[in-house]
Parts: C-alpha cells; sequence; structure tokens
C-alpha cells in the first residue's frame, strides 16, 4: 500500500483501454507519479466516452478490458511501486435496456427486487402509481399511431417487449406468460413456446395480433401498454412530470438511493471487492452533492474502506504503524467563503478551490475596470456574475428543473399540512417561498441530516434568508422562519413520527434541488453570458472576484494543511471550460488591457468578421475574440503566403492553412457549445442554426490566412511569454503546496485544450516521451519554452524531489515570505519545513512587468530580493529548478537567481 503522493488523470474509454494505460506506467513513472487517477471503469453504456453513465456497478466496463485488462495494469502499477485511485458514480446509473437493475424495475414495478435502488416517487400525482418514462420522440398516441411502438420478441430470454428505436421497454413476465398461455390449445406448452424464435409461427401469430399497423393491433397493443408499471410520454414532459431523481437534468441518468444500506451494499460491493484485493487504493466520489446525505455516505464508505484495511493488516501478519489509509475525495465545488465538512472522514475534495486560488492570484486587479467597460459597452450585459446566476436560477426552476422543484414543493406541502397551524401554507405559497430560498441560497447545497443543520452550513442559509426576505412580499417572508426550522433548523430526530420523516424528507429535497439549481444555472449558464474575463469564469471559480491577493493563497494553503493536508490540488481536470495555460494566458490578458481593449472593440465592429450588427450578440463575439487569442497555438502564424513573393502552393504554406482550420474546427466546435449553454439566442432543446452559422463564419473568417488573421495573431503573441510563465508558476504552485497534486493527462505540455471533448483529445505520448529521455534542465528547456518541455522539466523536478522528502510536503509547515524591493508585489513565495529541512518556493505574478529585456525570455528584477533570515537556515540551499545555490546569509537576490528562469526552488537539509 503506497501512501498517494501525486496523480495522473487518465481518461479510459475503448480508444484508451487499460492495456492502453498500461503501456505509459513507465513513462508515469519517469515523470514521478504515484498513482493513475483513472475516470470511471464499472460497465457503462456502449461507446461511453467518459465513465459517468454506469449500466452496472457489479462488473468491469469491457470495452476497456474487463477485470482482465485491469488486472494487466494493477500488475504493472505495482510493479512500478504505483497504485490506482477509482473515480465512482454512487449518485446515478445511465436507464436503458444495458443497465439490468433499471430493466428489472420496468419488467417488475415497485415488486422489482431493485425498485429500491432508485429514488422514485411511485405515489406522484398524476403518475397513477406508474413510473413515467418521457422518451418518446412525439405524443404517446402520435407514436403509437405512427407505427413507432412495436411489440417484440426476445427468443434468448424468452420474453416480449416494446421496442423503440433504440430503447427496449420489457413486459412484466406475467403478461408474456398470458400472451404465450393464449395460443391454441394445440401449440406447444409454454416451455417450449419460451425457447422459441421471432419467426416461429405461433410467436409471429402474437406479434401480428399486436402490430400497430391495423386499428386493432393498436388497440391490443395500447391496452397491454396500460398495464405495464411504466408509462411512455413525450420527452418534453420530463421536466414537468418525471417521478423520479435524475442527475441534473438529464433523464437518461437516474438517481441511486445509495443512502439505503442495502443498496449501498448492492451497489458498491463489487468496488470494495476491488478495494481488498488491493488493486484499488482510493476513491474519488463523483458528485456527492446529489445524494441524500453526503456525510452519512462518506462516513459509511469510510467504515468500509478501515474495515478492509484492518483485514489487509491482519492477513499480512503486520501491526502497521501507521496503519493502512484508504484516502477518499470528494468532487466538490466550494462556493466563497465556504469549507468542507471535517466530520466526513475523507481526505478532501478534488481541488477546484485550489483552481480559483492559483488563477485569482494571476489576474491583475487594474484589468477589471476596463475590460469590464468593454464587456458591457459591447455585450449590452451588465458583466455582474451574480445577477446573471440569479436570473439563470429563476430560469432554471421554470423550466428543466421544474421536477425537482416540484417534488420539492410536494415535500414542503406535506409537511405544512400535517399540521394545523402551518396547512394554511398553501401550494402556491409554498412554490413562491421555497422558490426564492432556492434562488438566493449563496453555495451548492446545506448538509442538514436527521441531527439539524450542521454550524459550518448556518452562515449560508441565514444568507439565502436574506436574499429571499428581500424578494418576496411581507406576507410570504412570514413563512421563511418555518422553512427555516423545517429545512434544518431543527434536528428532525427531536420529532415522533411521521412528522420526523416529512422533516426530513422535506429537508432532503431541498438540499438535492439547490445542487442541481447552482450547478445548471453557475456552470452552464451564467458562465456563458458573462464574460469579463472567461478565466474567472471556470468551474469552481468566484467569477465576481477578478483578482485575488497573495495573502488569500497564502491563507488557504496554511489552513488546508491544518484541515485537509492531503486533499488534492488541481488546476486541470475532465470538467474545465478552458485548459490551465489558456487560462493563464487569459490572465496575462488583465495586465495588457490598454493595448488589447482597443483591439477586441475593434474586432467585436469588424466587417471582415460580421455581415450583421446584431448577430451573433456582442457578448458571444466578445468570448470568441478571448477564446481564439488565449488559445492561439504556440508557434501557429498567420501565414507566410502575405509576405512579397510567397510560394502559395509550397508545402509549408498548405500545413498552415490546415493548422488554421484545424484551430478553427476546435473554436466551432466550442462556440456552439457555448451558445447552446447560455440559453439566450441558440439552446440545446432549440438550435438556432442561422445564428449558428454567424459565429462560425466569424471564426472562419478571422482565420483564413490573410491580414485581419495576421493582425490576430500579432496580438495573440503578446499573450505567449507572459501566459508561459504564468503557466509555470501555476504547476510549481500545485506541486508545492500543501495537499497531493493532481496532473490532468497531456497537461504536463502546455495545455490550451477548450471545453469537453476538445481536453479529451487524444495526448502525443510520444512527443512526451522523447522530450523526458531528454532529461533536460529547466533553465535550458526555457529556451525553446514554445514546445512545453520545459514545463514538463519543471514537473518531473518537482516531483522527484516529492518522491525523495514526501514529509516534507505531507507534513511540513508553510510559511509565507514577503519580498521587498521594486518588484516585491510580483513575487508569490513560502516556505516548506520540517525539524531537519527547509524548501523555499519562489514564482513570479503579474509577469508583464517583469519582461523588459531585449530576447523576452529574461526577467528584470531590479533590486527585488527575499530575506530569509526569519527561516535561520545555515548552508546553502540546493536548487532544484535552477542552477545556483543560495546562501541562507542575508537574502535571495532575484535578478541573480531568476532571471534566466522565472520559478525556483531551494532546499536546505
Amino acid at each position: 500500500m503506497r501512501s498517494i503522493r501525486a496523480t495522473i488523470r487518465l481518461q479510459l474509454h475503448a480508444g484508451f483501454t487499460f492495456d492502453d494505460a498500461r503501456r505509459q506506467v513507465d513513462y508515469y513513472a519517469a515523470l514521478g507519479v504515484s498513482h493513475f487517477y483513472l475516470s470511471p471503469f464499472l460497465a457503462s453504456r456502449t461507446g461511453s466516452t467518459h465513465g459517468y453513465d454506469g449500466v452496472d456497478p457489479t462488473r468491469v466496463d469491457p470495452e476497456l478490458g474487463g477485470e482482465a485488462g485491469l488486472a494487466r495494469l494493477v500488475e504493472a502499477l505495482q510493479a512500478a511501486d504505483m497504485g490506482i485511485l477509482a473515480d465512482i458514480v454512487p449518485n446515478h446509473l445511465a436507464v436503458g435496456a444495458e443497465n439490468p437493475w433499471w430493466q428489472d424495475v420496468l419488467a417488475h414495478g415497485r415488486d422489482s427486487d431493485y425498485a429500491r435502488c432508485f429514488d422514485i416517487d411511485w405515489e406522484q400525482p398524476g403518475a397513477d402509481g406508474k413510473l413515467l418514462l418521457p422518451f418518446l420522440g412525439d405524443r404517446y398516441l402520435q407514436v403509437l399511431n405512427d407505427g413507432e411502438l412495436t411489440l417484440a420478441w426476445d427468443a434468448a430470454l424468452g420474453a416480449f417487449f416494446i421496442g423503440y428505436h433504440e430503447h427496449r421497454f420489457p413486459l412484466d413476465p406475467a403478461h408474456t406468460a398470458e400472451l404465450l398461455a393464449a395460443l391454441p390449445d394445440d401449440a406447444r406448452t409454454a416451455r417450449d413456446r419460451q425457447e422459441s424464435s421471432d419467426d416461429d409461427p405461433a410467436i409471429a401469430a402474437i406479434l401480428a395480433r399486436h402490430d400497430a399497423a391495423t386499428a386493432e393491433g393498436r388497440g391490443r397493443l395500447h391496452a397491454l401498454l396500460e398495464r405495464q408499471a411504466y408509462r411512455l410520454a413525450h420527452w418534453r414532459t420530463a421536466n414537468d412530470a418525471l417521478n423520479w431523481r435524475r442527475f441534473f437534468d438529464i433523464t437518461e441518468l437516474a438517481g441511486v438511493s445509495v443512502e439505503d444500506e442495502s443498496v449501498f451494499d448492492l451497489s458498491h460491493a463489487y468496488l470494495l471487492s476491488l478495494v481488498e484485493r488491493g488493486w484499488i487504493e482510493g476513491l474519488r466520489i463523483d458528485h456527492i452533492d446529489g445524494l441524500a446525505d453526503p456525510k452519512g455516505y462518506a462516513l459509511r464508505l469510510r467504515a468500509r474502506l478501515e474495515a478492509i484495511a484492518e483485514r489487509r493488516g491482519d492477513s499480512a501478519g503486520e501491526n502497521l504503524h501507521p496503519p493502512i489509509h484508504l484516502p477518499i475525495y470528494v468532487e466538490k465545488i466550494l462556493g466563497d467563503g465556504e469549507h468542507l465538512h471535517t466530520d466526513w472522514g475523507v481526505d478532501g475534495t478534488t481541488g477546484y478551490e485550489f483552481l480559483d486560488l492559483v488563477s485569482g492570484v494571476q489576474h491583475d486587479p487594474a484589468g477589471r475596470e476596463p475590460l469590464t467597460r468593454l464587456w458591457r459597452d459591447i455585450s449590452g450585459r451588465s458583466g455582474g456574475v451574480a445577477g446573471e446566476v440569479e436570473t439563470a436560477r429563476r430560469e432554471m426552476l421554470d423550466g428543466p428543473l421544474t421536477t425537482e422543484f416540484e417534488r420539492c414543493v410536494r415535500a414542503v406541502g406535506a409537511l405544512a399540512s400535517a399540521n394545523p397551524g402551518t396547512r394554511e401554507f398553501s401550494l402556491p405559497a409554498i412554490r413562491r417561498v421555497v422558490g426564492a430560498l432556492a434562488v438566493g441560497y449563496p453555495v451548492y447545497r446545506s448538509y442538514a441530516d436527521l441531527e439539524g443543520r450542521p454550524e459550518l452550513d448556518a452562515e449560508a442559509f441565514d444568507q439565502a434568508l436574506c436574499a429571499a426576505r428581500s424578494r418576496l412580499s411581507s406576507a410570504d417572508a412570514g413563512w421563511l422562519e418555518r422553512l427555516d426550522d423545517w429545512l434544518g433548523g431543527s434536528a428532525p430526530a427531536a420529532f415522533e413520527q411521521p412528522e420526523r420523516d416529512l422533516r426530513l424528507t422535506a429537508m432532503t429535497r431541498f438540499q438535492q434541488l439547490t445542487s442541481p439549481l447552482a450547478a445548471k444555472a453557475v456552470e452552464d449558464t451564467a458562465g456563458y453570458r458573462s464574460a469579463v474575463l472567461l478565466s474567472r469564469n471556470d468551474v469552481g471559480c468566484e467569477g465576481d472576484h477578478f483578482a485575488y491577493t497573495p495573502h488569500r493563497l497564502h491563507a488557504a494553503n496554511q489552513e488546508r494543511l491544518r484541515r485537509f493536508p492531503r486533499g488534492m490540488l488541481t488546476t486541470a481536470t475532465h470538467d474545465h471550460k478552458r485548459g490551465e495555460d489558456v487560462r493563464a494566458r487569459l490572465a496575462a490578458l488583465s495586465e495588457l488591457t490598454q493595448i488589447i481593449v482597443p483591439k477586441m472593440h475593434a474586432w467585436a465592429h469588424d466587417r471582415r468578421l460580421y455581415d450583421s450588427d446584431e448577430i451573433p450578440s456582442g457578448g458571444d463575439r466578445l468570448m470568441m475574440l478571448q477564446l481564439l487569442l488565449a488559445a492561439w497555438p504556440l508557434g501557429l502564424e498567420s501565414g507566410p503566403e502575405l509576405e512579397p513573393g510567397a510560394d502559395l502552393e509550397s508545402e509549408f504554406v498548405s500545413r498552415r492553412r490546415q493548422a488554421l482550420s484545424a484551430f478553427a474546427d476546435r473554436l466551432v466546435a466550442w462556440q456552439q457549445k457555448a451558445m447552446r449553454e447560455a440559453k439566450l439566442q441558440s439552446h440545446w432543446l432549440a438550435p438556432d442554426e442561422s445564428y449558428e452559422q454567424a459565429g462560425e463564419d466569424a471564426i472562419r473568417r478571422a482565420l483564413t490566412g490573410d491580414k485581419l488573421t495576421r493582425e490576430l495573431a500579432e496580438t495573440a503573441a503578446l499573450l505567449d511569454l507572459p501566459g508561459a510563465i504564468n503557466g509555470l508558476a501555476q504547476a510549481v504552485l500545485r506541486l508545492c503546496s500543501p495537499g497531493v497534486p493532481d496532473l490532468y493527462q497531456g497537461t504536463e505540455f502546455w495545455d490550451q485544450s477548450l471545453v469537453d471533448p476538445d481536453n479529451r483529445r487524444p495526448v502525443d505520448m510520444a512527443a512526451r516521451r522523447e522530450a523526458l529521455d531528454a532529461a533536460e534542465m529547466p533553465v535550458s528547456a526555457w529556451r525553446h519554452w514554445r514546445d512545453g518541455g520545459v514545463k514538463q522539466a519543471v514537473v518531473q523536478r518537482l516531483l522527484a524531489l516529492r518522491r525523495q522528502y514526501p514529509a516534507l510536503f505531507s507534513e511540513g509547515e508553510y510559511v509565507a515570505l514577503p519580498a521587498v524591493g521594486a518588484y516585491a508585489d510580483h513575487v508569490l513565495a513560502f516556505a516548506r519545513r520540517t525539524a531537519g529541512m527547509t524548501l523555499v518556493v519562489v514564482v513570479p505574478r503579474l509577469p508583464m512587468a517583469l519582461l523588459k529585456t531585449p530576447d523576452g525570455t529574461q526577467l528584470q528584477w531590479a533590486d527585488t530580493a527575499l530575506p530569509l533570515d526569519a527561516l535561520e537556515l545555515n548552508g546553502a540551499g540546493e536548487p532544484w529548478l535552477t542552477p545556483l545555490p543560495v546562501h541562507a546569509a542575508g537574502a535571495l537576490a532575484l535578478h541573480e537567481h531568476l532571471s534566466d528562469f522565472p520559478c525556483g526552488a531551494w532546499l536546505w537539509t
């Protein structure tokens, strides 16, 4: 069993299987990571590219290589002294024919052995005790009359089912038996009939009697469907009438009732068996905020892992000190001022809050005003994220999340009607009051349980109450005190039944409403409507905070060391909207507003790009321009055909055109998603093709290789060096701060990816292997920094440092170090130290002021220095990124040590 020192996130799918990952073990071992952090690998839908649409938690996905493939990977990793951190999805499973549990529920209804597995409200008004299945492309009767629903026979199962395109809706087995029993007496026995093929005359006769091509057949088919445990409906009814919990607004993903211990055991037995075997050494919990009881789930999982660790220690005949620890990380976005609870038994989050911190300190606060003014002028929108979020939350409650909202309203209504003192709290009033409270909730959710609302959640709930009070009439606001009490202010455990359960249900439904409401409103809507600077709109970022001071980063690092010293640190994930180095380049844009803002203002009205003054909108234009500059591939120029006498048919010109076209294709895919996520002029459910085409036209015109392309390329080049310096600083901060650094696949080179699926493109491992084999030092690699090798060199050096001195990073004190001199505000420095060891780390921030030398790669520090006296060091500090040691006496002069390379780390032992 290995302690997790650093992880590499790998995205598994049919094109990158366990065996593909196994072939990279030697590379990542040499790079210095300790664990493969694998995307979900239990059985998912055929062709899944991510694994979050699981269909069977009792087996490994065969498309990835099955259990045998996983075994081969584990063997290779363990031979390299590495392990696996597994991403698991307890919140939901994908519905459909590939999910045996779901199919069993469709066949048997609430009598199914798996009915408790899914969060289904069988008593929902209007559902008539059936499971609502909104998967039809049109209204039910229209689909039936069009003959799209067919009765079919599955010879392998010996059962009838309803076929609809790719869907298979099983019949109650009793109804299959009835259909077979209705055959003439001279036909074979029922057992024989169940073994028949679909071309058997007897089976064919049954199918013909239910053929929707005839009125009689449609009637029989309809009557048969009416007897099933489910009801088919048009897909558009899902947002209004669904009676089972789903993941966000994705009807293909059904919520699992993992809070039920029997369901927990059923859905985790196989996974925990892999832990027991030693194949998995840590777990990452996807979307823990979707669960009914996150704390209860985490503690139950911790108890199972501790029992396994104890058994493994006993079986090895060892009294281990410290005992085996299997880490648990939760995928959770912390809001402004929010803290992860310390009583869950988890090791920390997956690190989005660290991404936000690093991004914040790399933005120039002076850039906010000119960029905000530009945004307001061109887009016509306020630029305030909070207002966009409030609007988006209201839209979500009235649209995509209506069914979740109504479920919460009914739960509160049941509680209100149970008491004479509150039964006048009518459903319309409940909708208004609960809606206002949900819209005003400042973070993803509260974590109240049977014991009531934790003290750590009190401030956020108070903020929500205050916000709701400002939006409601005095009559409606009078109910807020009661809601405060019901939704966790008083512990449900203090009440007798049935009030205890009514309170617990209302509280849970509210908490399971605010979580998807925040995700859909913030990440998937407001983030595409407000873009003063896109780097502050990424997952986990606080968009209303344009920039942070270094003090905020230092304080957060110190707090993490106290509370979650093994917390994960990330700056790139499979969910990020922009690659970590795209964000780093956008941050540099905040320092260049005097140059770039006028250019962007002109381009936003440039008739070379746009045929219309209105389409696309000003906001979409500015977002496109920001991303075009920040994601511009390093080294890609507009094209030599602009030079006098250029050979327009040369291979070089042809490659340039292909590169520009490929970049345009990526931007077009990003822009289409951005326009639809914004839900303003286009929408996933109602795409405006002409509007989207106008956006695509602008991108392709911008990248034709003409004079405009040259203008854009020259402006993008202004971001190159400051963006690269920010990217290196970002990597160093992630690798040296308290916690466990996580690398996303491929990001050891420059990461200029866009939103998924762009950030899941294949990684050029050959180039990375070649660079690693060269074993170039960072200072040398900095001379040809565009190829990305310098970033890999920094990663490899610092991971080697972590491997050599693990206690320094897992236990070392964190000391913020202030700089002095002309550019003191452009320094971010700290020390990590134990009793016999000290590491001093220095990176630049806001680097434009430092780039004043002719060749551009050297930094000018003047008299800026880092005093070291307070650390009481002796001797010389060994350099890990730069060539010269640092002597403890006096101060670290940055012009001497960080002129030829922007980041430094020195170790005293």
